[in-house]
């Protein structure tokens, strides 16, 4: 395994290398591990700061994964609490209802979404970037099985000392599955952020780019430059490593308690 993780890594050793190197040094044979000439520097300044405002596309791309998220965390706790806790009439029904557009591609659904937020104002928008992804039903689906997990008799517990369901739901229930919604926050913030065919549809103005949009852009009018397009591509996936390592633990406590409950 410990083979395995190195031949996996190397690619991306490659790229962090070549992105402290000089245009010269990129394809010189064999590789140079540690480069020569250190051009981190001038690389990354070019990417940041040049004829590319990747700074501004940094942040767009911030901004709606953010957004996103807490969004889409709310509403798929909200209805997977539902789902799993409140007894009502057609409830099976109703779920089996969202399951199902599981199923239809959402490529299927582009051309409809396109007129729909052309005719509302939401095209070549942020906020309508942030509602696209603002309800999943994976998510959804995901969290109900972790609030099934939790016992009854705590939500009886808080119905009897007052409590309604909004008041259960946030102080009783979300409490014991924190691992799992923390789980589903991280992989909707590294899908958000690497989402291309939604921004390519719905954005059409240059400073309202994301960072795939930004890449591809910037790949096209650098191709020859390949140490320019490592250190933008370097750029582009700190923000999804550190939220890894931030949140590993809970995507771990998340898996197992999902393996064992589920």
């Amino acid at each position: 395994m410990l083979a395995l993780s190195v031949l996996f890594l190397l690619p991306f050793v490659w790229m962090l290398v070549t992105s402290f190197k000089t245009e010269n040094e990129v394809f010189v044979y064999p590789i140079q591990w540690i480069p020569k000439h250190w051009n981190a520097v001038a690389n990354y300044k070019e990417v940041w700061f040049g004829r590319y405002p990747f700074y501004l596309y940094y942040w767009n791309s911030l901004k709606i994964s953010i957004a996103t998220t807490l969004v889409s965390c709310t509403v798929s706790s909200l209805a997977a609490y539902g789902f799993s806790k409140v007894r009502f009439k057609a409830g099976k029904w109703l779920f089996f209802i969202v399951l199902a557009t599981y199923m239809v591609p959402g490529q299927a659904i582009l051309v409809p979404q396109f007129i729909l937020y052309r005719n509302i104002g939401l095209f070549d928008s942020h906020i309508g970037l942030i509602i696209l992804g603002s309800f999943s039903v994976l998510g959804t689906f995901m969290l109900r099985q972790f609030f099934m997990g939790v016992s009854n008799e705590f939500i009886e517990s808080a119905k009897i000392d007052g409590a309604g369901h909004f008041r259960a739901f946030w102080s009783v229930a979300l409490p014991l599955v924190r691992p799992g919604v923390a789980t589903y926050a991280i992989l909707r913030f590294i899908w958000t952020w690497n989402d291309y065919q939604n921004p390519l549809i719905f954005l059409r103005t240059d400073r309202l780019y994301t960072i795939p949009l930004a890449m591809q852009k910037f790949t096209s009018m650098s191709g020859e430059f390949y140490s320019l397009i490592m250190a933008a591509a370097v750029s582009a996936i700190v923000p999804l490593l550190i939220v890894f390592i931030i949140g590993q633990k809970n995507v771990i406590e998340g898996i197992a308690l999902g393996g064992v409950k589920g």
